[in-house]
């Protein structure tokens, strides 16, 4: 019997975006900013009660013109949460997250949620747009594919090549902020490996739901056999700014892939660092008992 053929997936870099909606939001939206900008400011003390390791502020630049490069966690909201908090808190900027398509794209009182906190579509137009307007932005250049992590692919960064980030900030002479965040990975453990039968389940199942194996999620478990969110402190540093002045005597395209391969080994060290601290860490997993000894930054 011939199978049906399934729609071809468009790809979002080759779609067009509205430009306009970067910067322009509609008044139920700037009424839904303002109401999140007071929630934000009102758990700094939730937030400080947990006490998650914080290094790194004072390299940012000070007038908020740079764009932070992270990774992804299983556990998402630490990232999305802490950067634009910690960024906001030294700086008082607001940080433009770009978002995957299939989020930034929706409808209704999700989309608008999304768009208040001030995300927009992560394609070369809008970053150029937010650039051109000064804005703190941030990306997270491995997607979804670094979301749906499998067993023993913990805080490993899953970039596939992908350089835009860094195409668009040498295009407008923009500073890269690299940003690691460990802790995320270790809320909830996934329990089997990529290559495990039921690792090529999943990734057979997204495959035809999605038309993309790299959103496969694996079977995880958080606290105990539950999927409670196991506790976790998180680790959050920020780099050293990285300059994407092109040189003379350089190609563009040369300058490009440098630019991007030095943010990601700067990264990769960053993540390296934090899995050290943690190592060390007796509040690692917020035990009260070992609060007074919690590792601090320096």
């Amino acid at each position: 019997m011939t199978q049906p053929m399934r729609k071809p997936i468009d790809n979002p870099v080759d779609q067009p975006v509205d430009l306009d909606a970067v910067m322009n939001h509609p008044p139920r939206v700037q009424t839904l900013q303002g109401v999140l900008d007071r929630v934000q400011g009102g758990i700094t003390p939730l937030i400080d009660l947990w006490q998650p390791y914080v290094a790194g502020l004072e390299t940012l630049p000070r007038d908020g013109r740079f764009l932070l490069v992270g990774n992804h966690t299983a556990f998402i909201g630490g990232e999305v949460l802490l950067i634009p908090h910690f960024v906001r808190r030294e700086l008082g900027v607001r940080v433009r997250p770009l978002a995957e398509r299939r989020m930034a794209q929706g409808s209704g009182f999700g989309k608008d949620v999304i768009t208040a906190y001030g995300a927009v579509i992560g394609h070369p137009d809008t970053a150029r747009e937010l650039m051109r307007h000064n804005e703190t932005i941030l990306v997270f250049p491995g997607g979804g594919r670094e979301i749906a992590k499998f067993k023993g692919e913990e805080y490993q960064l899953n970039w596939r090549g992908r350089a835009g980030f860094a195409r668009v900030a040498v295009e407008s002479n923009y500073p890269i902020v690299p940003v690691g965040l460990v802790g995320g990975d270790d809320v909830y453990k996934s329990l089997v490996t990529r290559d495990s039968v039921l690792g090529r389940l999943g990734r057979s199942i997204s495959t035809r739901l999605t038309g993309t194996a790299d959103m496969a999620m694996p079977v995880m478990r958080g606290l105990g056999p539950t999927l409670l969110p196991r506790p976790q402190r998180m680790y959050l540093r920020f780099g050293e700014p990285i300059d994407t002045t092109k040189p003379d005597r350089v190609s563009t395209e040369d300058w490009v892939a440098s630019v991007k391969d030095n943010t990601q080994q700067s990264l990769e060290a960053i993540l390296a660092d934090l899995l050290a601290v943690r190592a060390r860490d007796p509040f690692r997993e917020l035990n009260p008992l070992s609060w007074a000894r919690a590792v601090n930054a320096r």
